[in-house]
């Protein structure tokens, strides 16, 4: 045997000093955590952060996921507001649709110097104006600086980096407008809102209108006729957002729009409470200006342009009406459409024989 001390092993060295070793920490202790873990389920990660953002937002909607795991479609939802999402492997997140910001009850973002302008003359209530580095090299932005300074909106000056990520990477030209989120009323409202006025309560309720511009055309027809107010339906319906305000030219700081989660059964209930539903229909039973029932309380149902109205929303209502139109016509816009019912009805309750 030799004298020295076996290879790979012993205390000593053969030179007889002590051999470098674990510090008497010994092999268990020096064996590590296992493989690393991935980005979103390292506490601390800013991708775990994001992973347990998008997971509450989603339990809060009514949704369930396994919290810190991504599930589908976050590459796309972006949930920090800014840079890419949990999966989306460095790349830039999507850009979100001008007409899916704001439709939540979140605040909207409006980008651009042209569409911050018309959206501060329309009166949109806002609750900041976002502004970049030399803003005063152009008119638009000083008249917007203005506008916003004389309806007491507080303006921010902030980089472009914060304005990337308020506008989603939309084209913003250094100006950004947050829009407050809507106050819906409850459908009693609308009601209660007539009879405070003394008058047949007349409603207007759009059943798959997609459109927000055509939610605020027929919010001004709305408030031009007397009406009380608008029901639209939480799901699958356009929204009071930007452009709807624009489209209302300030109709919507006069006439409330009531949502409620299911249309057919809001419907019921405004029928249990004495009111009747007409539904426009290009297959009605009467022509709008000969409806028996325009002075009683009403409410008015407007389908969509290409479907018209739903199924049960149709089985619902007490009367069809249509507008006569050419032949070659196939349909009506939505807001075209209820203008001319309102006028209709409004003509007929004016009408001395009806008084």
């Amino acid at each position: 045997m030799s004298g020295g001390a076996p290879a790979g092993g012993g205390g000593r060295a053969k030179s007889g000093k002590p051999r470098v070793g674990t510090g008497g920490k010994g092999r268990k202790r020096l064996e590590g955590r296992g493989p690393t873990p991935p980005a979103h389920m390292r506490p601390g990660h800013p991708a775990q952060r994001r992973a347990e953002a998008a997971a509450r937002a989603t339990t809060a909607g009514g949704g369930t996921r396994r919290a810190g795991r991504p599930g589908p479609g976050d590459e796309a939802r972006n949930p920090a507001g800014g840079g890419p999402g949990p999966g989306s492997g460095g790349r830039s997140a999507a850009k979100i649709p001008a007409d899916r910001r704001g439709a939540g009850d979140a605040a909207e973002v409006v980008a651009g110097r042209n569409a911050v302008l018309e959206a501060l003359r329309a009166g949109v209530p806002a609750a900041a104006l976002y502004a970049g580095p030399r803003r005063d090299a152009d008119d638009r932005v000083r008249a917007a600086v203005d506008l916003a300074a004389a309806a007491g909106i507080p303006m921010i000056e902030t980089g472009r980096a914060e304005l990337d990520r308020l506008t989603g990477g939309s084209v913003h030209q250094g100006l950004a407008l947050k829009v407050r989120p809507y106050d819906y009323a409850a459908a009693e409202d609308l009601t209660q809102r007539a009879r405070a006025a003394g008058a047949p309560a007349l409603i207007v309720a759009l059943d798959g209108v997609t459109d927000p511009r055509n939610l605020g055309a027929v919010a001004r027809s709305v408030a031009a006729f007397g009406g009380h107010g608008m029901l639209v339906p939480a799901r699958r319906s356009a929204r009071v957002t930007a452009g709807a305000w624009k489209a209302s030219a300030g109709a919507l700081a006069r006439v409330p729009v009531a949502q409620v989660p299911n249309l057919a059964r809001a419907l019921a209930a405004y029928q249990q409470e004495g009111l009747f539903v007409a539904g426009l229909d290009a297959d009605g039973t009467a022509p709008v200006a000969d409806l028996a029932i325009a002075d009683a309380p009403l409410v008015l149902v407007v389908g969509s342009e290409g479907r018209g109205l739903s199924r049960l929303v149709a089985e619902r209502c007490d009367v069809l009406a249509r507008i006569p139109m050419a032949a070659d016509t196939e349909s009506l816009n939505a807001g075209v459409a209820a203008g001319i019912a309102l006028y209709a009805v409004a003509a007929a309750r004016a009408a001395p024989s009806r008084s």
